[in-house]
């Protein structure tokens, strides 16, 4: 990938440059969903993990859990879940939000003293679009926009996954090196520099 396309996958509507890699070991649990769809999103985590060189924990020592993942049927059944107002604030003002754009999925993000993803939120509406997806691809997407923090728009146009007929839908292949690229331990993990974005791309496309 050319630098120019690097830097677009970081740099937010608003124009700044932002570039976030988790910091600590990914300890993920799951609401909303049945057994077998807890496993699949689980080898989901496992995959992405180990193609970025990263690690997986079964707790976090802050917060026991530091990606959280739910299902559920509406926007509003958020604001009725006990405590979830203290890890996502503004959370009746987001679900307002969010209702008024007919949203189906929605991504938070807690960040360390460096920079570094600390937590995520991630939140899946299964509304008729959503139930019409495999759980595998749903899976895969939502933990690939969840290993690094891609800008606001970096997938509007195109998705980060590519599935011929009838197949599982599989990571797009830049995408892929994207990621791996930016666990890179040499690089930092985060960047509010669009120099970074060279970084990145003078590692992609090297062996492994």
């Amino acid at each position: 990938m050319e630098p120019d396309a690097v830097a677009r996958l970081f740099t937010r509507s608003d124009g700044a440059y932002l570039f976030a890699r988790w910091g600590r070991p990914i300890a993920p649990v799951v609401f909303g969903v049945e057994d077998q769809t807890v496993s699949t999103l689980k080898g989901a985590i496992e995959a992405v993990v180990a193609l970025a060189g990263h690690q997986m924990a079964e707790t976090d020592p802050e917060l026991g859990a530091n990606l959280m993942v739910f299902f559920f049927r509406e926007w509003d059944e958020l604001t009725e879940t006990p405590n979830l107002d203290r890890l996502i604030p503004d959370l009746a003002e987001t679900v307002e939000r969010l209702k008024a754009v007919d949203a189906n999925q929605y991504r938070s993000f807690r960040f360390d003293a460096a920079g570094a993803i600390q937590a995520a939120f991630v939140f899946v509406r299964m509304d008729a679009e959503m139930a019409r997806v495999p759980a595998e691809t749903i899976a895969l997407s939502q933990v690939v926009q969840t290993i690094l923090l891609w800008s606001d728009t970096a997938f509007t146009d195109a998705s980060p996954l590519a599935a011929a007929p009838g197949q599982p839908a599989v990571l797009k292949p830049e995408i892929a090196a994207v990621i791996r690229a930016g666990y890179d331990p040499i690089l930092p993990a985060s960047a509010t520099n669009a120099s970074h974005a060279l970084r990145l791309a003078a590692r992609i496309g090297r062996p492994s």
